[in-house]
């Protein structure tokens, strides 16, 4: 790299750098942490040990913000010193030590300007996935599942806390749905931009034919709810039944009707929870779902209402949003943003960063096209 390369390199680098750092306002994330820590450290903060949780969450993510963005400051300045150390020395291993930190960074840089783009209401939260096998039979029911193992390697990989739901398994393979929580600040910011149809084009393994099959699976993604948001169900509005929880091929997990199925009345929402032992425990938790899907459908009539006012009633995601070609081809390619691989079995394997990296970069183009129409 030639110093006018690197130049050019290091200006656009402290360029974005500025952008990132006005959006995250150290200064302002600084007197927040002060906060928790004052929360934190308060007597008796784990007699309420779900709140206890949240704070500690909170500032364990503030303080990773905070420091992410001081240390790639500190790294910008450094390579900057290095270079121009290398260049009074004319020290050839000193310049290519400083141009291979500055690809580096480069690449972190992008990283974190993906943080700084998770501004939505809801983004901080925590997630809860569901995958529903659709249109192809026992394909599609092995598809859903497939799909499920990819999301939880996700996790995996960034050493995120998951925790299944309920999962409703198929009679031949595969299931037909299955509900799971990621327990990770900005978990539902990142996986929100998965939420569609995915679609999954193969010979099928269950055809002795060897045809090729075309299956399909639905992927929602909704924020976890908090005691904050204050949605009320009246217990009126709520069915409640319960059943013997049961594992693949029917098999009985236990002889107790803990598996409730929660049915809100005014909407036909239904949520299952067969996780936990207790059927206490399993009507906490479809409640805790339930709430959560009534606060995305009530932003999203607030949204809708928005944009009805503005004249705007354009969709702006389409249903199907990803395609997984095995054969004739290698090819997994997002519809929407145009990103593609032929890596096909490290995307099933939960590499799946490059989709919801240019996935947020394109929601986030959207919403400044929407806000630039509206102006």
């Amino acid at each position: 790299m030639s110093d006018i390369d690197f130049s050019q390199e290091l200006s656009s680098i402290k360029e974005t750098f500025a952008t990132i750092s006005g959006a995250v306002e150290p200064d302002k994330l600084r007197a927040q942490i002060v906060d928790l820590e004052k929360e934190a450290s308060a007597p008796g903060l784990w007699d309420d040990q779900e709140n206890a949780q949240k704070v500690t969450s909170k500032l364990s993510s503030a303080q990773a913000q905070l420091r992410r963005v001081d240390e790639m400051g500190q790294r910008i300045d450094d390579v900057e010193m290095l270079h121009e150390l290398g260049n009074e020395e004319n020290d050839a291993d000193t310049l290519n030590e400083a141009n291979t930190e500055i690809e580096r960074i480069s690449k972190d840089l992008a990283d974190l300007e993906i943080n700084t783009l998770l501004d939505g209401e809801y983004d901080e939260r925590q997630a809860v996935v569901t995958i529903r096998s659709g249109a192809g039979g026992v394909d599609a029911a092995d598809w859903a599942q497939m799909l499920l193992r990819m999301y939880l390697r996700w996790a995996e990989r960034h050493g995120y806390k998951t925790k299944i739901l309920d999962t409703s398994y198929a009679e031949e393979a595969g299931i037909k749905s299955a509900t799971f929580q990621v327990n990770e600040p900005y978990a539902y910011g990142k996986l929100s931009v998965e939420g569609g149809t995915h679609r999954l084009v193969r010979i099928s393994p269950f055809d002795n034919q060897g045809r090729r099959q075309t299956s399909f699976a639905a992927v929602e993604v909704i924020p976890l709810v908090e005691a904050t948001d204050h949605i009320e169900i009246p217990d009126s509005d709520i069915r409640v039944d319960t059943y013997m929880s049961s594992g693949p091929g029917g098999q009985g997990v236990n002889t107790t009707y803990s598996a409730v199925r929660m049915t809100h009345i005014p909407t036909g929402l239904v949520v299952t929870m067969q996780d936990e032992r207790s059927q206490i425990q399993n009507r906490a938790a479809a409640l805790a779902v339930l709430q959560s899907r009534l606060l995305v459908m009530r932003h999203e009539e607030e949204a809708k209402r928005k944009k009805e006012l503005a004249g705007d009633i354009k969709a702006s995601w389409g249903d199907q949003m990803r395609s997984y070609v095995l054969h004739p081809y290698q090819m997994v390619k997002d519809l929407r943003t145009g990103y593609e691989t032929s890596q096909t079995q490290n995307v099933f394997d939960g590499d799946i960063d490059g989709f919801i990296d240019a996935g947020i970069r394109w929601r986030h183009q959207q919403q400044k096209l929407h806000e630039d129409e509206e102006e």
